[in-house]
């Protein structure tokens, strides 16, 4: 065959390979996703759970990998080493976590109980050598989350953190701290919304699944 007749044949073939390619990656990070995160005994777990008995099938909740980790062996120290060995492991399991649930569910809203960005907050360094070290920036982790519904710790209002997570070790002066940084942290988001601390629990839960619905809502159209 000719020069001139192959060379718009396989530019042809290039194209439709990387047209392929780029939906083939679309298809994969259909799903929105949405963040619940905060401060210790913030209840966002209990709050996923109940979100997506509440909104039904459209959502998957994907747990909280910090949990899946030490619950499954992983150390806590308060070693500095240690700290970040652990934080490499929670980003990038996060990480594979929710390609692994958006490629099961492409047509479904994750809700990630924390993500990416947690680390950040737990990294015993600046929030800059968090990312430096992860590879990534703030901005692109960002980027992979549509929404953050940030559930404030009941510490702030003097109340117990204590709850049915056995993993958990701060104090309510830790989980305040905690707080404090994601925060800083995560509303630097686009889509950032705060759940405040309620005396009463099922305000607070009320109120955020309110916001959650309005989020869905809006992504969906």
């Amino acid at each position: 065959m000719a020069k001139e007749v192959l060379e718009p044949v396989i530019l042809n073939l290039v194209i439709r390979k990387i047209k392929s390619e780029n939906e083939l990656e679309r298809n994969g990070n259909r799903a929105h996703r949405i963040v619940v995160t905060g401060g210790p005994g913030g209840g966002k777990t209990t709050a996923a759970d109940l979100f997506r008995r509440e909104i039904g099938d459209c959502l998957v909740v994907v747990p909280e990998t910090a949990t899946l980790l030490f619950s499954g062996g992983f150390p806590r120290s308060d070693d500095k080493v240690a700290i970040k060995a652990v934080q490499h492991a929670i980003y990038h399991t996060q990480m594979n976590n929710e390609k692994a649930h958006a490629a099961l569910y492409p047509h479904r809203t994750l809700l990630c109980d924390r993500g990416t960005v947690d680390g950040a907050a737990y990294w015993p360094d600046s929030e800059e050598d968090y990312f430096k070290e992860m590879g990534t920036t703030l901005e692109k982790e960002f980027s992979f989350y549509d929404a953050v519904l940030f559930f404030e710790t009941a510490a702030v209002g003097g109340m117990s953190i204590e709850g049915g997570n056995p993993i958990r070790n701060e104090d309510q002066k830790k989980a305040i701290e905690l707080d404090r940084k994601l925060k800083n942290i995560w509303s630097r988001h686009h889509n950032f919304t705060f759940i405040p601390h309620d005396p009463s629990f099922m305000k607070k839960i009320n109120f955020g699944l309110a916001s959650l619905e309005n989020i869905v809502k809006i992504l969906d159209r």
